[in-house]
């Protein structure tokens, strides 16, 4: 019994510990909350204007409709940069050495790991939400089960983008170093996808290994499998899937070991 009583006072602790940090994370990420109306009407517009405007221009034989292939797309870029978010905030920390607050706290380097990781995940999915609630409007809503699985993709797809933007903050001081990987970044995996065009117009086009770089991305793997259940095209497969788990996996790893690291080195 006593054991018992430890482990389950041990489990209210550790919760508490990760609650706290979602808070302290969700009243920052508030703060900017004009800012991030700004960049969702931006993502819109995007949307509106030029996936209409593309439509009338691309090859019919390639995409049909290009507002129906693209607006799964603007959903992944948005939830995708929207996690970077977290990270762009620990670098901050990094060089403010505001570290130091965050180790007075009561609670161990694993547990402010796991709620980091755990909030930009969750930041990023609420930022997305309207993004993707306005793609269901006018492709169709999913299933309960599709649906569920989609959350399910998406939260592995944010997780495993803010454990990458949180591995790069937290490797180095330097704020425009940390702006030039996430560029670099950005660009690699946005346009080496199928965010922007289906893989059979890349192919044939780009270099087998950026060919290779699209299939396996993640990007590319969490706009398809909307579009598999919106759409019905691309064929859902359980490779989209494993290719998500297989990214947020290494990179939640990754970025909860290299915070735990910084906060060691202090």
């Amino acid at each position: 019994m006593k054991r018992g009583w430890r482990g389950e006072a041990g489990s209210r602790r550790i919760m508490k510990a990760i609650l706290h940090i979602l808070e302290y994370d969700f009243r920052r990420f508030l703060r900017y909350k004009w800012w991030m109306l700004g960049l969702i009407s931006m993502n819109l517009a995007d949307l509106f204007i030029m996936a209409m405007v593309f439509t009338k221009m691309v090859n019919p034989n390639i995409i049909l409709n290009y507002f129906q292939f693209f607006s799964p797309g603007i959903t992944i870029t948005a939830s995708f940069a929207a996690a970077f978010t977290i990270g762009r905030e620990i670098n901050w920390e990094v060089r403010r050495n505001f570290s130091h607050y965050m180790l007075s706290l009561p609670m161990t380097r694993r547990e402010l790991a796991s709620g980091r990781m755990l909030s930009g995940g969750l930041r990023g999915m609420i930022y997305m939400s309207p993004l993707l609630l306005t793609t269901f409007i006018f492709l169709g809503f999913p299933t309960p089960l599709q649906l569920l699985t989609i959350l399910g993709a998406m939260f592995l797809l944010v997780a495993g983008t803010s454990g990458l933007s949180i591995a790069i903050a937290a490797s180095t001081k330097s704020f425009e170093k940390f702006v030039t990987a996430r560029g670099v970044i950005y660009y690699l995996l946005f346009f080496c996808s199928t965010v922007f065009y289906p893989l059979k117009a890349i192919q044939g086009v780009l270099p087998q290994p950026l060919i290779l770089l699209a299939q396996l991305n993640p990007l590319s793997s969490g706009a398809d499998l909307i579009r598999s259940y919106l759409l019905g095209s691309p064929p859902f497969t359980t490779d989209l899937l494993q290719n998500l788990l297989v990214f947020s996996t290494i990179f939640t790893v990754s970025g909860a070991a290299a915070y735990i690291k910084i906060m060691e080195r202090d």
